[in-house]
């Protein structure tokens, strides 16, 4: 599951939604960093939802440790980032389970 909520991660960064930066080419600091707050987001969420995620991320790690040797403030703008969009995400469910009990 951790890989569809990375996905919805990435999804809620959208200019309509979280309107994160995601210009970042493959294999750039700036595509580093938004797979790192997906990531991030998706652990979250699987952790409000009590959901045991199945890691797959090795391919990712250098890329993160590139940006996080870089900037030692990276971190927590990552986790920031994640949380809201961890929050984005579980008040949709939120509101959606709501409509479906009305």
């Amino acid at each position: 599951p951790l890989c569809r909520y990375r996905h919805n991660g990435h999804w809620t960064g959208h200019r309509t939604r979280l309107n994160r930066d995601q210009r970042g080419s493959f294999g750039s600091p700036d595509y580093a960093r938004e797979e790192l707050v997906a990531e991030m987001a998706s652990a979250f969420t699987c952790a409000s939802l009590s959901i045991r995620p199945t890691v797959r991320h090795a391919d990712y790690v250098g890329a993160w440790l590139a940006v996080l040797r870089e900037d030692e403030k990276a971190i927590f703008r990552a986790a920031s980032a994640a949380s809201k969009a961890a929050d984005y995400l579980l008040g949709l469910a939120l509101a959606e389970q709501h409509q479906r009990r009305q």
